[in-house]
Formats: structure tokens, sequence, C-alpha cells
């Protein structure tokens, strides 16, 4: 379904994803979806690609990479990069630097970059040095899921707790509440830290049911009134083969 690359803003340029809940696997449909040159890759270790993604992939280290990424790109439409794994099953990271090289050398429509970590975690806010962001990011996609809603704030849900209760103002243990979810997803200390003048497209993900559509409309209603940072966010589903469940806008 392409109508997701319209509404994230991601047909051409550089597309960052950072938050928890689904970074992965939304940067995976864009890649397949697309019908153009694509490069994927991160900024911080990464899983090994999948073998569904039917991307090239290109493991080199940081001497090495560009030309092997440039010369993959002249063969294939879409290719994976990274450096070798830095602990086991995970790649390492590309230097913001190397990143933009790679992709102005191989002329990607569309480059699709991780910039952080989650642990697997459903939400998450950045600590000092995070995210990592390449210099020409055009768009920037922070994601949530919708299962946190409801879910105590613990270690379980949560990546960076610290920081999460300081941006959300909620407390530990605590129900986490729509209200939460907005404060994070709507300040620099969270969804919006680093992120310059590139365009924000939110997504709150795993909306796998009608209760959880339910509070997920009223989670991006409330930070569209805390920030003028962004002015639609996009409720999706992976569950789904469409992926897009819903987009809520001024």
């Amino acid at each position: 379904m392409s109508e997701l690359l319209d509404l994230l803003n991601a047909r051409i340029g550089v597309i960052c994803a950072v938050g928890a809940g689904g970074k992965k696997t939304t940067l995976y449909h864009l890649a397949q979806t697309h019908r153009g040159r694509v490069g994927i890759t991160s900024t911080v270790p990464i899983a090994h690609f999948p073998k569904q993604l039917n991307a090239e992939v290109v493991i080199a280290g940081p001497d090495e990479l560009a030309t092997a990424a440039v010369e993959a790109a002249g063969r294939h439409r879409l290719v994976a990069f990274a450096l070798p794994d830095v602990r086991k099953e995970r790649f390492g990271g590309v230097e913001p630097a190397l990143i933009v090289k790679i992709g102005q050398a191989a002329g990607f429509d569309l480059l699709l970059v991780k910039c952080d970590g989650a642990r697997m975690r459903w939400i998450k806010a950045p600590q000092e040095g995070e995210p990592v962001f390449p210099d020409n990011t055009t768009t920037v996609i922070p994601i949530v899921s919708a299962r946190a809603i409801g879910e105590p704030l613990t270690e379980t849900i949560a990546h960076r707790l610290a920081q999460v209760e300081a941006v959300t103002h909620a407390r530990y243990g605590e129900p986490v509440t729509p209200e939460h979810i907005a404060r994070l997803l709507s300040d620099e200390r969270g969804a919006l830290k680093d992120v310059r003048d590139a365009t924000v497209v939110p997504v709150i993900n795993m909306v796998d049911s009608k209760e959880r559509e339910a509070r997920a409309v009223e989670a991006a209603e409330y930070a569209l009134g805390l920030s003028d940072r962004f002015d639609r966010i996009v409720l999706t589903s992976h569950l789904s083969s469409g992926r897009l469940v819903a987009t809520v806008t001024r």
C-alpha cells in the first residue's frame, strides 16, 4: 500500500525513524513499497536484515563500505548496508557522515535510516547522545506503540525509563495514558529531540483493535494540540496487510 509513502513524506529524501514499537517494521514496509532506488541502514546497531526484505545486503568495514554499497546500488533496486557485527546478530551502526556520502554517491531516491534503539520496548525517550541523525535528514518519523496505553509504566514497556518519566510526567507503575503518549510525541526532550528543520510525521503503531484505535486517536489529538511541529499523526497496524489504520489531523 503506497499511501503510507505519501502520509509519511517518504517518496524522496532521507527518512529517519526514532522511538519504539515498530521502527524497523515501518522502514522495511516503506522500502518494499517504494518503486525507486532505495537504501536502508542504521546509525546504531541493528538486527540482521530479514530475508523477506529482499534487499541486497552489503556488510563491510568503514573503509570499504562506501565502495561496496555504491557498486551494489548500480545492480539492485534495494540495498541494505551496515558495518560488521558488533555483537551477536547485530550489525554495527554507520556514522552519519558516511551515510550521507553513500546516499549521494549511490543516487538513492529514498534512504531509510534507523536512528536509535529501544530494546524491543513500546515507548522510549532519548538520553544524551541520542538520536543520531545524518545532517541531510529530510523527514523524521517518531514511533510509539499503542500497546503501551493502559499498561503500567515500568522497564517492561519503556526504554530509558527515567527519561520517559521526566518527559511524560508519568510515575513509575501508573498506567500510561493517551496524554502521556501525547507529551512524549510533542516534547523536544522526547520524540522531537534534535530534529532541527526536518519534517516530522509521528506514528502510533500496533493499533490492532478498535479499543486501541480510540486511545490512539485521543493521544494524537492531544499531541496535535501541544505542538505545531507536525500537522498529522498516522496510526498503523503491521498485523494488517494495508498497515494504515487512520490519519489524525488538526
